[in-house]
């Protein structure tokens, strides 16, 4: 086997365990900033709750919810049974599920692609694909069609992560030309592109520059969650200067609720999704209310998604931590006078007293 391919998908593998088992990984630095802003409760909703409607369009696909699973994995057997999981669960609750990076498909990894097709268990749900920033650069003008067409995907993320790549191992250091290289591959794209941080958050001067761009959205990741600067600076085994600066760094960037705020001013008539942090519809119903048309979470999926040896409980899980998730969002909305998403929108945050 290739030394290339293989070192990838030992990163891969090492990346989905660190994520699900690692706590030092999870919410370090200042916070989603979802904790100081809270609704008005009204004890008199005049609504029924099982008429509450969360559904919603999203890049042309009808939902159950503002939801998708968000973006974790691939490339390897371990990654490709997990990913199988979450999408079937994604299918049976009709949210989005989004792709892990499927570099190792432009790297001629000859296994990579079985762990990215999924329709056989997600035939009618939304699945977005995922490729770096960076990937695109060397890629052929059609790479982000051609990603999208092999996994049947109807939209196509391409994902930031220079923090990431500036601790790992292995990262690619030098991020000359990244820009060119987006805006050029959305020029030869027929299919929807949308771009995403990993978990720094996007920042007001970044999402100006990208909203010069013909991209059709972009999802926050912003600081709060799972900090992959941490997860690269664990994988150096011991204490080196990039170990130490990574996870100096594992809470630097913008935190969800201001890159979401951030995101809606720059993208006025354009797809925001937020993630970051995310771990229930209360906070969901939050970002929505910021701005977001919808809300990415990766986080409690994927430990359910590992909760056991037998696939088929495995979705279960999951399915039931989707569906507490929407629940949640369903009552939140009966609890604050929002029949629908569209009202939703329309509501109000107020600072929490002391926090705001």
């Amino acid at each position: 086997m290739d030394h290339e391919i293989e070192q990838a998908r030992r990163r891969k593998d090492e990346h989905l365990r660190i994520a699900a088992d690692e706590p030092s990984v999870q919410r370090p630095g200042v916070g989603t900033g979802l904790s100081s802003l809270d609704f008005e409760m009204h004890s008199l909703p005049e609504l029924d709750l099982d008429a509450v409607d969360t559904r919603v369009t999203l890049l042309g696909m009808d939902l159950a919810a503002p939801l998708l699973v968000g973006a974790m994995t691939g490339g390897t057997a371990e990654a490709g049974a997990v990913n199988r999981i979450l999408a079937e669960a994604a299918e049976r609750t009709g949210v989005g599920f989004c792709l892990g990076s499927q570099r190792p498909m432009l790297d001629g990894d000859p296994e990579a692609r079985r762990s990215f097709e999924l329709r056989d268990v997600a035939p009618t749900t939304l699945i977005c694909g995922n490729i770096g920033a960076i990937q695109l650069r060397d890629a052929p003008p059609g790479a982000l069609d051609m990603l999208a067409e092999t996994t049947r995907a109807n939209a196509m993320f391409v994902h930031l992560n220079p923090l990431q790549e500036a601790v790992q191992p292995e990262g690619d250091r030098d991020w000359r030309g990244v820009y060119e290289a987006i805006a050029k591959a959305v020029s030869h794209s027929t299919t929807p592109v949308l771009v995403k941080e990993v978990g720094a958050g996007l920042s007001n001067a970044t999402l100006q520059a990208l909203a010069l761009t013909g991209i059709a959205g972009v999802e926050t990741a912003g600081v709060g969650g799972t900090s992959w600067s941490q997860i690269e600076a664990l994988r150096h085994g011991g204490r080196t200067p990039r170990a130490i600066a990574g996870s100096v760094l594992a809470g630097f960037g913008t935190p969800t609720a201001r890159s979401v705020r951030l995101a809606r001013a720059a993208f006025p008539g354009r797809v925001v999704i937020a993630s970051g942090g995310l771990r229930d519809g209360l906070q969901a119903a939050k970002c929505i209310a910021l701005g977001a048309d919808a809300v990415a979470m990766a986080w409690p999926f994927l430990i359910a998604a590992r909760s056991g040896r037998d696939p088929a409980r495995a979705v279960d899980a999951v399915v039931t931590e989707i569906e507490g998730v929407i629940e949640t969002l369903r009552i939140t909305m009966f609890l604050i006078g929002a029949p629908t998403v569209s009202h939703l929108a329309r509501a109000q945050l107020q600072p929490v007293p002391g926090l705001g």
